[in-house]
């Protein structure tokens, strides 16, 4: 077919055309982004380990104020520790659907010792030298043109989540500025102690039900695929957690006299711990993966997730996995039973040539949809009693200490359970379109995360399909010290937000 010279340069006007605006709307997101820095940094310094209540009270203080300031009104709901902040925002149209949003506001605590700044919360920015070190930059820098998408913003609850509140909100901003309206009732539920395992989230959720109902539920929590790709994830692990005291002497003893002679409680306790797993990491306590099973359908859904194993492996510096499970993908289908710290005697500098008096272990079982919790915590408890060891709740009395040769002293506790949501729900389409559009292309779909956040109340309680939308890059080291964000991924989190607000139901 030949063209004429006329549908040629229409065709190349529009090609241009279309350039030039997705060039343009990039450009206007990375504004964006660049003016809600200073919110953002304002935000970051006010500490909020929710252990502080006095500091959790100024992050609260802060959010009703941010919030109001975008039309919301806010609600504080009581618990007996430190509220949830609710706030709500209506459609003009009084029949539409209602969407709820949950954002953590508090982090992990800070040891500053750790970390490579003055004050955690101080965000500083940083960029990669040549010899692979963050080096800080003045951070004036910020207010220039183009800011490079690897530089790194470094302060507490970065990634982990103060971010993706300012993200929300910028977004917010920018479709007020361009004079158009979500379609649906918004309703924003902010979470002060996420990190403590929401521990009053779930009765909250049912004295709250009626101001919390909604149609849908999203999440902006988490890292994107480690691809850093455009990502949904359909689904959370809940989370257990075990601790186990194994005892020696009364007091620790010196390892010349008595060596020989008083069992040694770090050892048993390494014993115990050993027996639960074979040597390819799989749990061997009879029972514990019973329920799952991983259809070809299923399969297929975890084989479309883009992982590259052998590039895991090497950044993990690890020779092989544990097998699990087949697949990095199938190994998140399953429970697990982790070992997150043990404690017994001294090390290093403080090393001491004593037999322990105690051992510790802290367990963390990441649970499944068709993980019953209390069933687990169970068979990890029933094998312990099969190893040998009298079980107690408490500290052993002298009475148990003359009548059994190994006790264990077993805690345990239950913050929230696991939940999925199906690929092809209302709320998994909207969203599915709105990153679609944002980004050109269809977003990668997990139907599960590895880890664990407490949605499971609401969509038990409320009914409501849930579905995360992480932002934020992989390598940002939340939980540890030296926590960050890319800024690539900021600029890209408040696109993200944007789309889906824009974006009709």
């Amino acid at each position: 077919m030949i063209l004429s010279n006329r549908t040629i340069l229409n065709l190349l006007f529009f090609l241009f055309a279309t350039s030039a605006y997705g060039q343009i709307n990039n450009n206007d997101f990375a504004q964006l982004a660049k003016s809600s820095l200073p919110q953002l940094k304002e935000f970051l310094a006010i500490p909020n380990d929710a252990h502080m209540h006095d500091d959790i009270e100024l992050n609260v203080l802060w959010c009703e104020k941010a919030f109001a300031a975008q039309k919301f009104t806010t609600k504080r709901l009581k618990t007996p520790t430190v509220p949830l902040l609710l706030a709500e925002r209506k459609s003009d149209n009084v029949n539409a659907k209602t969407v709820l949003v949950y954002l953590q506001i508090d982090g992990q605590p800070v040891d500053p010792n750790h970390w490579f700044q003055e004050n955690p919360y101080g965000a500083v920015a940083k960029q990669k030298s040549k010899d692979g070190d963050w080096q800080e930059v003045d951070w004036s820098n910020l207010t220039q043109d183009p800011i490079d998408p690897e530089l790194r913003i470094f302060a507490r609850s970065t990634s982990d989540s103060k971010a993706a509140v300012i993200m929300f909100l910028t977004a917010l901003k920018k479709l007020d500025a361009d004079g158009l309206q979500h379609d649906f009732h918004l309703k924003v539920i902010m979470d002060f102690e996420e990190e403590l395992g929401s521990p009053n989230l779930p009765q909250a959720v049912k004295d709250y039900k009626q101001d919390l109902a909604a149609d849908m539920l999203v999440i902006f929590d988490g890292p994107r695929h480690l691809t850093n790709q455009p990502t949904l994830s359909f689904g959370a692990r809940g989370i257990s957690e075990i601790t186990l005291k194994v005892f020696g002497p009364y007091f620790p003893q010196h390892s010349g006299h008595y060596g020989n002679y008083v069992p040694n409680p770090a050892l048993n306790l390494s014993k115990l711990l050993s027996s639960m797993k074979d040597d390819e990491g799989r749990v061997i306590i009879p029972g514990f993966y019973d329920g799952i099973t991983i259809s070809d359908e299923v399969k297929q859904i975890l084989r479309a997730v883009p992982d590259d194993e052998r590039r895991i492996n090497l950044k993990m510096g690890i020779a092989s996995p544990d097998s699990v499970a087949h697949t990095y993908q199938e190994s998140l289908q399953y429970p697990s039973l982790n070992i997150r710290g043990m404690l017994a005697g001294w090390v290093g500098d403080e090393a001491r040539t004593i037999v322990p008096s105690s051992a510790t272990a802290e367990i963390d079982v990441r649970l499944v949809l068709e993980s019953d919790p209390d069933r687990l915590i169970g068979l990890v408890k029933d094998h312990i009693i099969k190893q040998g060891y009298h079980v107690t709740d408490a500290k052993p009395t002298q009475r148990e200490r003359a009548q059994h040769k190994r006790i264990c002293q077993f805690t345990s506790s239950t913050s929230y359970l696991a939940f999925r949501t199906d690929f092809d729900s209302d709320v998994g389409l909207w969203l599915d379109r709105a990153l679609t559009k944002a980004f050109g292309k269809t977003p990668i779909k997990q139907r599960t995360s590895g880890g664990s956040i407490p949605i499971s109340p609401f969509v038990n309680e409320l009914g409501v399909p849930a579905v995360g939308v992480p932002t934020v890059n992989r390598d940002n080291n939340q939980h540890s010290p030296n926590e960050n964000i890319r800024y690539g991924n900021y600029v890209d989190g408040i696109k993200t937000i944007y789309f889906i607000l824009k974006k009709k139901l």
